[in-house]
């Protein structure tokens, strides 16, 4: 898939496989730590194992579709989603849907369309699975490229934080 072009250069997204996995999961890395403000020298060799255990599994199942953006050929971002399924309602008949994840667009690049780019290619992965629900969590800077997408707030969505519970 290619994107914009001009002055703000070509954007093009390709699928990424098993052949690219520590590509992947170097990404992912990139991405945890500027997400989730990971401090420099912390250690996530464990959370990146259990990255890579999932990207293979996911990837030979065919539950995970990765993304790679490249801007004039160089590589600057990337993307994901989860194929899932869940019980069918009038919202989503099939009960298929995908959670978009790991958008991510190197400070430097940002601006040039890259992460609308890689928003469109997932979405269009998605519907092409079967998916009939798209949802996602959004930073505040990747908040307008959703929007911009057509993506809306769910306001009856909550979530349980990983220590509550136990």
């Amino acid at each position: 898939m290619s994107g914009r072009t001009g002055s703000q250069g070509q954007v093009t997204v390709r699928r990424m496989g098993l052949d690219d996995l520590d590509l992947l999961v170097e990404w992912r890395e990139t991405v945890i730590r500027e997400v989730f403000e990971v401090p420099e020298g912390t250690d996530l060799s464990a959370i990146m194992r259990e990255n890579r255990t999932y990207y293979e599994e996911a990837l030979a199942a065919g539950t995970h579709v990765a993304g790679l953006a490249c801007l004039d050929g160089r590589a600057v971002g990337c993307g994901g989603i989860c194929l899932q399924r869940e019980m069918p309602s009038p919202e989503n008949p099939s009960g298929r849907n995908a959670y978009l994840m790991n958008v991510y667009t190197t400070p430097a690049e940002r601006g040039h369309g890259v992460a609308r780019a890689m928003v469109a290619w997932l979405v269009g992965q998605a519907r092409a699975s079967g998916a009939e629900k798209v949802f996602l969590e959004a930073t505040p800077v990747g908040r307008p490229v959703y929007e911009g997408a057509g993506f809306r707030d769910l306001p009856d969505m909550m979530a349980l934080p990983r220590e509550a519970g136990r």
